[in-house]
């Protein structure tokens, strides 16, 4: 096993607190960039990341955690590995030990929560209901420093117990957010219960909890560090609004900052959900501004990066990942000796499927299924793939043994295969079923009902997809598509 052999050090440091939905790789090399020394990850469930596998992603030059279904529960890359804390949230001794285990070789430092107000992780604080025995498992067990983050107890004694208990167990430092567990940011932060915690312990205390009333720029948090007497100091709320707090020179313009978060979040796949869900945290009062509505509407990363002018470099960087991807697979299939993808015989146009062009019942595979079918051709095979990058759809058509697709890629399968579908018929000079087109029997249904709007809930009535398969299209053969299939 290969160790990292440096070691993570909580004194004098700047951190990026742990934030759900906030704290994922682009935000946390956001926060690096503007000068933060240490970054914790959103908290993770150790029942989610025991499921998951280590894998080295070489087109993003990351190494991610994948869940069974594909998804990537955590992803961090060689810029921040000496520098960010796994932040899980455990009620089990063994099963935080195996899932430090599982991360320790790609991360600077080990992290348990028993402070977050949320229910799933107050459910979570096996520290503080364990036996001691248990409660130094991780310690002991993992190659990494292991730190905890709490809320304060109602009472100062109960918490100074608390803290030495925890002292006990041998972690390196501890987090203190100066807050109760049912206390919310409005409510003030307790800088003199931190402040008797870091007179009681012998091990770095890092302070936490002063964005809303004490941390406005950089300086803050300096005072906000002797206020609190703490050995560190852990900015959450005040990065995530603007995570060039970090920087000695002073906060950098908004714009500047979230369009630097974009550039990361599209080279290393943040997904456009993520993306703008933290986007939104930064505009704050400004998400009713016309850039706001911009975002709101956004429905893919590329949506996002032309609302905030980076739609060239949308497209220069997925186009760079593609061409990383097909140089890996071209590789792979010489050193297994099969065949790479050969896509120079594939008919390719810039089109998209627009529903709005269509009338309510007709789609672009319908028409070239019924147009194989006059013609006594075999039915149209779709092939279909995702690009890691953003999500997106593209997909090949075979009809007569000629490949169609499409240069631009969709939000969806279905819509990827009628993109293809548009490619074929349009080569072939026939009709796709557009408003407007003739072809006689798809549209036959709507010839007999034409006072009624195609998309209306009475045409629909008129135009069961049940009855349209009766009208157009011969009975289906067994293991044939449906023609409703990717409607």
């Amino acid at each position: 096993m290969i160790l990292n052999s440096l070691s993570l050090y909580y004194h004098n440091k700047l951190i990026l607190a742990p934030m759900v939905r906030v704290g994922t790789l682009p935000m946390r090399l956001l926060a690096l960039d503007y000068g933060a020394d240490i970054v914790y990850c959103e908290e993770l469930i150790d029942l989610k990341m025991i499921q998951c596998k280590r894998v080295v992603n070489e087109v993003l030059s990351t190494v991610d955690f994948v869940a069974p279904d594909d998804r990537v529960v955590f992803r961090t890359c060689e810029r921040e590995q000496n520098r960010v804390v796994f932040q899980m949230g455990t009620s089990d001794a063994e099963r935080a030990l195996a899932v430090a285990r599982l991360v320790e070789n790609d991360v600077a430092g080990i992290d348990v929560n028993m402070g977050c107000p949320k229910q799933y992780s107050t459910k979570v604080n096996w520290f503080l209901y364990t036996p001691h025995k248990h409660r130094i498992t991780l310690v002991k067990g993992t190659h990494r420093p292991v730190t905890c983050k709490i809320r304060i107890l109602p009472s100062l004694e109960d918490t100074l117990s608390l803290v030495k208990r925890i002292e006990r167990t041998g972690i390196a430092a501890i987090a203190v957010h100066g807050r109760k567990r049912e206390e919310r940011p409005q409510h003030p932060v307790s800088c003199e219960v931190i402040k008797a915690i870091a007179d009681t312990l012998s091990i770095p205390v890092i302070a936490n909890g002063g964005s809303h009333d004490h941390i406005q720029q950089y300086s803050d948090i300096e005072d906000f560090r002797q206020a609190t007497a703490a050995s560190s100091v852990m900015v959450a709320r005040a990065a995530m609004w603007n995570p060039s707090i970090f920087l000695k020179e002073g906060l950098r313009p908004l714009e500047e900052v979230m369009q630097k978060y974009i550039r990361y979040a599209v080279q290393y796949d943040n997904h456009y959900t993520n993306t703008k869900y933290c986007l939104c945290q930064m505009l704050r009062e400004q998400l009713e501004s016309p850039q706001g509505r911009l975002l709101h509407a956004a429905q893919s990363s590329r949506e996002i990066c032309e609302a905030f002018g980076l739609g060239a470099f949308y497209e220069e960087t997925t186009q760079e990942l593609d061409a990383q991807q097909a140089r890996l697979s071209a590789k792979t299939s010489e050193e297994t000796g099969e065949p790479a993808e050969d896509t120079s015989g594939v008919i390719k146009m810039a089109v998209k499927f627009d529903r709005r062009a269509y009338p309510a019942q007709i789609t672009p595979k319908m028409c070239l299924l019924e147009w194989c079918r006059r013609e006594k051709l075999a039915q149209p095979v779709y092939e279909t793939v995702q690009r890691p990058l953003d999500r997106l759809f593209s997909s090949i058509v075979t009809v007569a043994e000629q490949k169609y697709q499409s240069t631009l890629w969709d939000k969806s399968k279905k819509l990827a295969e009628q993109a293809a579908a548009i490619v074929c018929l349009r080569s072939q000079g026939l009709p796709e079923g557009r408003l407007g087109e003739e072809s006689p029997s798809l549209h036959k249904r709507k010839r007999e009902a034409p006072d009624q709007d195609p998309g209306g809930p009475r045409a629909q009535e008129l135009a069961q997809p049940g009855d349209l398969c009766k009208k157009p299209f011969v009975a289906l053969g067994s293991g044939e598509e449906s023609p409703l299939e990717g409607w």
